[in-house]
């Protein structure tokens, strides 16, 4: 998994102002956001969130500031995900068509036992995305850092980290190997556990899997 990138053109002080804007009107209410701080101990290479560029040809002078929401929502079928609150909507327009209790990134950190000075940070990342792929049957193909968190040694052929049966039934994937998958620890569900992705209980999966196309936006915060 990969850490947050504080530096990336998405924590850019007016984009991310009007983000909060949009993600309060997305929910219908007050939420907590919440951001990772400090730096990482490994760098890495950072996610590429999807830049807003939409522009009206003319200056947009909305009447209110929720118009002003509007304008700036997604067309179509997108998904947004509160990590503080582990919570998935499903959404269209200003509309809720489904919400998931989920398991997004725990925080926590795991030093690379052949270099003290690199490791990883399990955080779920923040910012614009796009659902780009969406798998049924997924298998897991496991990084480093889950043989080095059991104390397994780390094999040399790549068919020995091809594990299945644990992502779920599907996968959603938005890029640098995250994705929304199932989970085997359904009672964790609503907390903080995971190494980055997103976990969901079989049957949002399935919705998400069936009504979320290729293409759509995801927004994290």
């Amino acid at each position: 998994m990969q850490p947050l990138n504080p530096s990336s053109p998405f924590f850019k002080p007016i984009f991310f102002k009007v983000l909060i804007g949009l993600i309060w009107y997305l929910t219908l209410g007050t939420v907590s956001i919440s951001l990772a701080s400090g730096s990482a101990i490994k760098k890495l290479t950072p996610h590429q969130p999807l830049k807003v560029t939409a522009k009206a040809k003319t200056p947009v002078q909305p009447s209110s500031g929720t118009s002003l929401m509007q304008s700036l929502a997604p067309k179509g079928i997108y998904v947004v995900v509160d990590t503080a609150q582990n919570t998935v909507y499903v959404r269209e327009g200003n509309k809720i068509l489904h919400t998931a209790v989920a398991s997004t990134g725990s925080g926590a950190s795991l030093k690379d036992p052949r270099d003290p000075n690199k490791g990883w940070v399990f955080e779920t990342p923040r910012g614009v995305y796009a659902i780009l792929n969406k798998i049924k049957n997924p298998a897991w193909v496991k990084p480093d850092w889950a043989f080095i968190e059991e104390g397994e040694a780390i094999p040399t052929k790549s068919q020995d980290r091809i594990e299945t049966g644990v992502l779920g039934d599907y996968a959603l994937g938005f890029g640098n190997g995250y994705f929304i998958h199932g989970t085997l620890y359904t009672r964790m569900l609503g907390t903080n556990v995971t190494h980055g992705c997103i976990r969901l209980g079989d049957e949002d999966l399935e919705y998400l899997y069936r009504h979320v196309p290729t293409g759509a936006t995801l927004i994290i915060y």
